[in-house]
């Protein structure tokens, strides 16, 4: 292969592994694990494969089809001009093929190996992200609320694969993850506020310009997250390693959405933004490593 090809066809595979949202989809294959492994209870571990495989698939395809649904929001926004249709690298038309593909492959591995259960969460969760959440975020600010749902779900449809069935304690997990969610995409949403407005974009940080409501809202979250969080300890799911695990971690979050709502700011923000990934990684490292 020529160097010339061979350099098309690098940009061109770069492209398509962009449209999956790699760091986002690592993130989602996490909480599906969490709640595969809560869930277990002599499930046999030759499940976790597929589960997990199916999941990351399903939510590679649906960053695929978000990416498409919001090519023309994107090409407006300055961090995401040089996204992949945006920028001309992916067609619309592939990029549809490639979303469909491993969304139905996903699905269908998740329907055969983890049980319907399992795929049909798999579906919800794919079908609001995709045909409520993404067209919501073009009109009103409680678009955040309402994808904090499909956010969550991930580790149910881990949860439904180990057991067949829901427990209570998967819902635990939802709750978490999504009380998780509106702190961590508040502070996206204030780094980028002014792209997300030349985006049309009407998130609560566009809206709500010298950030009070929205600073209100990340420690009203957190607050609730510190609490919630502890409910695996107090339902028998994990330990007390991870009951002070979860005490510290959380109170650390509150403290730092408390700065940045105090000083409501791009650094404060950013700050916010790492904290939560830091929280989210160390909660799931400590509810897998605790586990009763």
């Amino acid at each position: 292969m020529s160097s010339p090809a061979l350099a098309a066809v690098r940009v061109a595979g770069a492209g398509y592994l962009e449209l999956t949202k790699p760091r986002i989809t690592l993130l989602v294959t996490l909480t599906a694990l969490v709640g595969f492994v809560m869930a277990r209870a002599g499930a046999p571990a030759a499940g976790l494969l597929p589960s997990l495989l199916g999941t990351a698939l399903v939510a590679a395809g649906s960053s695929a089809l978000n990416m498409l649904l919001e090519r023309d929001t994107d090409a407006r926004m300055r961090r995401t001009q040089a996204r992949p249709l945006p920028s001309g690298r992916v067609r619309p038309q592939e990029a549809l093929l490639f979303g469909s593909a491993l969304s139905l492959a996903g699905l269908a591995l998740l329907l055969t190996l983890s049980g319907p259960l399992a795929a049909g969460v798999a579906l919800a969760t794919w079908a609001s992200y995709l045909f409520i959440y993404t067209p919501l975020k073009r009109r009103t600010s409680l678009s955040t609320v309402v994808g904090a749902v499909p956010g969550a779900l991930p580790p149910v449809i881990g949860w439904a694969a180990a057991q067949g069935r829901l427990d209570p304690g998967a819902f635990v997990l939802f709750s978490i993850l999504f009380l998780w969610q509106i702190p961590h995409f508040l502070a996206i949403a204030w780094i980028y506020r002014d792209d997300y407005e030349r985006g049309g974009l009407p998130m609560l940080p566009v809206l709500d310009r010298d950030g009070r409501l929205t600073g209100r809202q990340a420690v009203a979250n957190s607050l609730a997250l510190l609490l919630v969080s502890l409910a695996p300890a107090a339902a028998g799911m994990a330990g007390r390693v991870y009951l002070v695990g979860a005490l510290l971690l959380g109170l650390s979050f509150c403290a730092i959405a408390v700065v940045a709502a105090v000083q409501r700011s791009i650094s404060g923000a950013r700050w916010l933004f790492l904290a939560s990934i830091l929280y989210l990684t160390a909660l799931c490292s400590i509810l897998l490593i605790d586990r009763q």
